[in-house]
């Protein structure tokens, strides 16, 4: 596969160019159906003539129907679709990008979705679907997942497939609430996946950020200490990377405490803790839930991240472990390789 794709390289090198061009094409009408032609343009930042060239090319291919509402994807559109994934993923050289960046970022386990999240919002589907595989391959009977919140995450439990395969699955909010946004709220996400793998799950109803005089108080209640120390048992983690400046607002830090943050270099948060690009403790919050030192202490940690924009933060994030499992999208893989250079 790999030399004739190297070939084809060769020999007709705007094939790839092309390709990606109408394979993005059929993923925005698909998410967006039924869509206008002058819609499409503007979601794909093409002129209208040359989208009416590609949807005609792919209509004549019998990929796609246009009717009065609109574009869709036809049956054998959406099956083009599914297929093509691993041969974008070879022809743009994703497997030689992840293993850059495992030397680079000193880690086992790299996976590069094709794409950018920055570009194109509904890649998150394409990482939500990768990391319900891995997820589903390392969780095992009897097992706590833990699970944190973000719009990436409620991705994760919106593709996760339904499954009874794996018995006795307890999932769990990893950290308390943070936000106004119930689809991205911890608790709901661990619902939602626990619902998929016909599992159980226990809510965690205390807010991130709580002070530590309230959490002290209720600690006091046997719910509450026996949920916090399921918590600590955790056997599989799955959390989105946060930009400290992002999860900073969403915490509601004053203005000073956001610009110390900026000054020190703070790139990342996660588990409450902000982080150099080194990894190094910048700053630590009162709150609930997993903390760093149960973080370094889980077996199976999947880290999960979209957008170039996250480049900075996912260093910071490998820095802390070697041994965590890293899916991030074409985007945020390339960004990290600038960076770093």
């Amino acid at each position: 596969m790999n030399d004739i794709i190297n070939l084809q390289k060769k020999i007709i090198p705007e094939m790839i160019e092309i390709l990606d061009k109408r394979y993005n094409i059929l993923r925005t009408i698909y998410h967006n159906k039924p869509i206008g032609r002058r819609t499409l343009a503007s979601y794909m930042d093409l002129g209208e003539r040359a989208i009416r060239t590609e949807v005609n090319i792919l209509k004549k291919q019998g990929l796609l129907e246009i009717q009065s509402m609109g574009m869709n994807v036809t049956e054998e559109g959406i099956q083009v679709i599914e297929e093509l994934k691993g041969f974008i993923y070879q022809l743009k050289g994703l497997s030689n990008l992840e293993d850059k960046l495992k030397e680079l970022l000193n880690l086992k386990n790299i996976f590069v979705v094709p794409g950018n999240f920055d570009k194109d919002e509904y890649i998150l589907s394409d990482i939500g679907k990768e990391a319900s595989k891995h997820i589903l391959n390392v969780i095992k009977d009897n097992n706590i997942l833990g699970i944190t919140g973000g719009t990436t995450m409620a991705k994760v439990a919106e593709e996760m497939p339904k499954s009874n395969s794996i018995k006795d699955i307890l999932v769990l909010p990893a950290r308390g609430g943070i936000g106004k946004s119930l689809e991205t709220q911890s608790n709901n996400i661990a619902a939602n996946i626990a619902y998929k793998l016909d599992g159980k799950y226990k809510l965690l109803h205390i807010p991130d950020n709580i002070g530590k005089e309230a959490l002290d108080t209720l600690m006091q209640f046997d719910e509450i200490k026996s949920l916090i120390d399921s918590i600590k048992k955790i056997d599989v983690l799955v959390f989105g990377i946060g930009r400290s400046d992002t999860m900073a607002e969403r915490r509601n830090l004053s203005k000073d405490i956001i610009d110390i943050l900026e000054k020190e270099g703070a790139v990342s948060e996660a588990f409450g803790y902000y982080f150099n690009i080194n990894g190094e403790i910048i700053r630590e919050s009162n709150t609930v839930g997993l903390n760093l030192e149960d973080f370094k202490s889980i077996r199976n940690v999947i880290g999960i991240a979209a957008g170039a924009q996250k480049a900075e933060a996912i260093i910071a994030i490998a820095a802390l472990r070697n041994d965590i499992t890293l899916l991030i999208d074409e985007g945020a893989a390339k960004e990290i390789l600038n960076k770093i250079k």
